[in-house]
């Protein structure tokens, strides 16, 4: 089935779309992944959100915080593909198309990202390289990663 994208700003979200959104990420990074930490925070009003439907439903997610919130690039953050969606590459095409929306809002700077050591693949075949040693976040293990910007 394939997957539908919609775009918001924080302040554009209803309320019933926020609050999947944060049922969704929780189930994922705080039950599935055990890490307990403070799954909404204060990048959540400065970012854009990118939800990824099927038949209505949310299957996938991604966080796109813009230049100097995290990073002095723009930052792709909370990627996430819910248990009952995964297995039909939805998490590629979500990655994607964060890129393309990152690229066409944020040209010329290049995008960074806080990835889990486990996905480190992953997101090299999109283009990106580890620009960090490996760090604990919230006990997990993450290294920085950094694409360029198109055309440099």
């Amino acid at each position: 089935m394939p997957l539908h994208f919609r775009w918001f700003r924080f302040d554009e979200l209803s309320t019933r779309d926020f609050y999947e959104i944060v049922k969704a990420r929780e189930s994922v990074f705080v039950v599935e992944q055990q890490c307990a930490y403070q799954e909404v925070d204060e990048l959540d009003p400065l970012a854009w959100h990118l939800l990824a439907t099927v038949d209505g439903k949310l299957a996938a997610y991604i966080r796109l915080v813009g230049p100097g919130d995290k990073f002095a690039e723009p930052s792709i953050g909370r990627v996430m593909t819910l248990n009952a969606f995964r297995g039909h590459q939805y998490g590629r095409a979500l990655m994607s198309e964060a890129i393309r929306f990152t690229e066409q809002t944020y040209p010329s700077l290049g995008i960074k990202i806080g990835a889990q050591i486990y996905l480190i693949a992953f997101y090299e075949s999109f283009g990106f390289k580890a620009v960090s040693e490996s760090y604990d976040e919230d006990g997990i293990l993450h290294v920085d990663m950094l694409k360029p910007a198109v055309g440099v």
